[in-house]
């Protein structure tokens, strides 16, 4: 069984515009009109989950939910087959976060994130007792996103180390702020959350060279394998034996949005090992399927043939 953490889900609102307007002069520049729009649930674990669950694996979702944008992200969640397991909080909304996608910019979106609400140390205290229930039936356990207002940086870090005392693995996709306190706990796979930030833990992740530099500090720390976008189509990969570049033969013209394709890539590689796989399959798969992502309006893509297919456009080499 995986368990995804989601602290702060979002309900995802994409506009697509054929040219985003920026009105400096009078009120009449200001107004743009959305060729085409969509509402989804969202949130880097809300996301892992359902690709899981369109992958046929049965998974159980956990986080904060509030309010009427609340039942929104839950309903969405069950319509998938996923089973849910939220605390909700007495206050407050879950958060929206808008997305822009300007026609022939895919590839460079605009994304504004909403703070989401505090969670009351009462709440917090009734997702604990429920994780630990989790914990007794997961092999996996995936914290994903970011973290309430107020939140303590060490959150991820005491589930990891729960999971991992638990015997379950663990994957963490998350900022900078918030993974690096996750790091002791030696997660198994550490995906950062680079959008805001392109560094981590004080270093930088601009260059091909930076990344691994960085990357090779961090699983000699305990982690097991370190995944870091680099460029649009491809990601490098660094295990304490391997250093991978995964790249894709796509043009970034094919970009029809990139949210919740990193989330596609991280949640096929948990699901190619979780099923047996080794690194070098998973990884190709993983990147076939944030690619099918990227490439369709919809955040998340779910067709198993489609995947296997565009993994033929997979380049995998060893640096």
């Amino acid at each position: 069984m995986i368990v995804t953490v989601t602290p702060n889900p979002s309900v995802d609102v994409t506009y697509w515009v054929d040219h985003l307007k920026i009105g400096k002069e009078t009120q009449e520049e200001y107004l743009t009109r959305a060729t085409d729009s969509d509402i989804s649930a969202g949130g880097k674990g809300i996301n892992i989950s359902i690709f899981l669950a369109r992958m046929g694996l049965e998974n159980i979702a956990m986080g904060f939910v509030g309010g009427y944008t609340g039942h929104v992200v839950v309903r969405a969640l069950r319509d998938e087959g996923v089973t849910t397991n939220f605390v909700w909080t007495g206050s407050g909304e879950t958060r929206t976060n808008l997305t822009v996608l300007e026609h022939g910019h895919e590839h460079v979106p605009i994304l504004i994130d909403g703070p989401g609400v505090a969670v009351a140390e009462s709440e917090m205290n009734r997702f604990m007792r429920r994780y630990r229930r989790m914990l007794k039936v997961a092999d996996w356990v995936v914290l994903a996103g970011s973290l309430p207002p107020q939140a303590n940086l060490a959150f991820y870090y005491e589930l990891a180390e729960l999971a991992k005392q638990a015997g379950a693995k663990v994957a963490i996709s998350a900022g900078a702020s918030c993974l690096t306190h996750c790091l002791p706990a030696a997660p198994n796979i550490v995906k950062p959350d680079i959008r805001e930030h392109l560094s981590f833990e004080w270093m930088k992740l601009r260059t091909k060279e930076e990344i691994i530099s960085a990357g090779k500090r961090i699983v000699r720390g305990g982690v097991e394998m370190m995944i870091v976008s680099h460029e649009v189509i491809g990601d490098i990969v660094i295990t304490p034996d391997s250093i991978w570049e995964i790249s894709a033969r796509v043009q970034t013209t094919q970009f029809r949005n990139l949210v919740g394709a990193d989330d596609a890539l991280l949640g096929g590689v948990i699901y190619q090992i979780y099923s047996g796989a080794g690194i070098e399959q998973a990884l190709r798969f993983g990147l076939a399927a944030g690619i099918l992502s990227a490439e369709s309006r919809e955040k998340v893509c779910g067709d198993m043939g489609q995947i296997e297919h565009e993994m033929a456009n997979v380049s995998l080499k060893r640096i």
